[in-house]
């Protein structure tokens, strides 16, 4: 993740702040809310880290078989990257 928990926090202030604004929702413990969609929102922004973990560890099991094969760990990391990505239905 690439941006700081703090901005993070701030994004969730705000979006919390416009849909009440607009009546979307309502809530009566607005720092719970808040922290409850910043986890939430901090969680979602990590997934990619979390793949690119998976990634590497799966790899790493195959180092030396890239390795005889002459295959590029950057390419390597990419194609397994992709078919996580598909195999899940995530986002990115």
């Amino acid at each position: 993740m690439r941006l700081p928990r703090e901005y993070v926090a701030y994004m969730a202030k705000q979006v919390l702040k416009r849909l009440t604004d607009r009546s979307l929702i309502q809530f009566e413990q607005p720092d719970y809310v808040k922290e409850v969609v910043t986890q939430v929102m901090l969680e979602e922004l990590s997934v990619e880290d979390h793949i690119n973990e998976e990634v590497r560890k799966i790899l790493e099991e195959y180092d030396q078989q890239m390795k005889q094969m002459g295959v590029s760990y950057e390419e390597m990391f990419k194609k397994v990257k992709r078919q996580l990505v598909r195999d899940r239905n995530v986002v990115l």
